[in-house]
């Protein structure tokens, strides 16, 4: 183990020796509570004792300690060194986590657990149950640290991801059977965004006559695309006062509802420069929200004619698999629009390939590689960057996202 301040100390199974014992599993049982799973490999843990946890100072009141044995529980008058226990109802013990006394608390080396690769997103069968849908993973979450959630702020789906399909069907049944919480489960939307290729000018009068006063506002605006990642910049080039300045920050507005909106498929816009250049307005009937609609609409209709471009999330991806497998794996994510970077030779004839690929090419992946080599192929992916999406691909996402607004309307 190491102290607080990351001095490696050895520890000996001695029951008279300083108390450090790590959680190993956690259970979050409906009738009693979190159950956490203890080793101790030093010192005693008596029953209704204090302990620090982790690297806090202040001390935890730990009630009895169980033996457990199946669904048998026993309580103990204390755990030496040796034991394997149970402590109930403690919110701080998470697996990994260490306890120990002493004058300088006591941290185990927490054990590395693989990144989860294989993503759900998950939607409430019933009506008002994102409550108990929440609190019930969250219970999961403390029992198995290969599970990560998300809520994805672009697509806003409440995405579980775990090492795959398997591991997300067997925690969806514990789920039912435990909580009775029904989901619907769904492959995650991929986060694709928008932006421009060309410089192009647009222009926007809105005018609405009703009754009462009126609304008017005309905006010419020119977009201009900006290098990956620069993010978004509006910049006022009028002159002469055709747009009062107190409407400028309305148009920008406009535009900045625009880029949150998408306008070829829906997606969030990125790098792209917008500029008012030139416009109108009326003494009566100028208002914010009329310069507000006439720079969304200006900023729309100068990005149509700017060679918009649907972007792409591209991963880098490691396959490790056995060397017989590797023609097949090569071929299969060559066909994935994958580009191969490089390969490694590993222990036992194991080949490593690293590719990047676009993420929706590979988002269910842990099923195809399971299929191609039998189970005996692993991968891992990070994000690597973005790039806009082949011809053909962009004309589908389009004509998808269009399906999906009429659904929904």
């Amino acid at each position: 183990g190491t102290t607080a301040d990351a001095a490696e100390v050895a520890l000996r199974a001695d029951p008279a020796g300083p108390l450090c014992a790590q959680v190993f599993k956690v259970v979050a049982d409906p009738y009693v509570g979190k159950v956490s799973y203890l080793r101790v490999f030093s010192g005693t843990l008596p029953s209704d004792s204090s302990a620090r946890i982790g690297d806090d100072r202040r001390e935890t009141k730990f009630g009895t300690v169980l033996r457990v044995q199946g669904k048998e529980t026993q309580p103990l008058a204390a755990a030496p060194a040796g034991d394997i226990v149970g402590v109930a109802k403690i919110d701080d013990l998470a697996i990994g986590r260490t306890v120990s006394s002493g004058q300088e608390p006591l941290i185990m080396p927490e054990p590395a657990m693989p990144v989860p690769m294989y993503s759900l997103a998950l939607q409430p069968k019933t009506r008002g149950d994102e409550q108990k849908i929440s609190e019930s993973l969250a219970k999961a979450l403390d029992e198995d640290t290969t599970l990560r959630t998300t809520r994805d702020r672009q697509t806003n789906e409440l995405v579980v991801s775990g090492m795959g399909d398997i591991h997300l069907t067997t925690l969806l049944a514990r789920l039912k059977r435990r909580y009775q919480v029904e989901v619907d489960t769904k492959p995650p939307k991929i986060p694709y965004r928008e932006t421009i290729t060309a410089t192009a000018e647009g222009h926007y009068r809105h005018k609405k006559q009703t009754g009462g006063a009126g609304q008017f506002g005309e905006v010419y605006m020119r977009v201009e695309p900006r290098e990956r990642g620069a993010g978004f910049e509006f910049v006022d080039d009028t002159f002469g006062g055709s747009i009062p300045k107190q409407f400028l920050p309305a148009v920008e507005k406009g535009v900045r509802e625009a880029l949150e909106q998408g306008v070829i498929a829906g997606y969030p816009f990125q790098d792209v420069l917008a500029a008012a250049t030139d416009g109108k307005s009326h003494p009566v009937d100028s208002k914010e929200v009329a310069f507000k609609i006439a720079g969304r609409m200006a900023f729309k209709d100068a990005v149509l004619k700017a060679k918009p471009v649907i972007l792409e999330p591209y991963v880098n991806l490691a396959v490790t698999v056995p060397d017989t497998y590797l023609g097949s794996i090569t071929g299969d994510l060559n066909s994935r629009r994958g580009r191969i970077m490089g390969m490694e030779a590993g222990a036992g004839g194991a080949q490593t390939i690293r590719v990047q690929v676009p993420l929706a090419e590979v988002a269910q992946y842990n099923t195809q590689l399971r299929s191609i080599t039998g189970g005996q192929g692993t991968y891992s992916m990070e994000f690597s960057h973005y790039e806009p999406v082949p011809p053909h691909v962009q004309q589908a996402i389009i004509q998808s996202a269009a399906r999906g607004r009429e659904e929904e309307e």
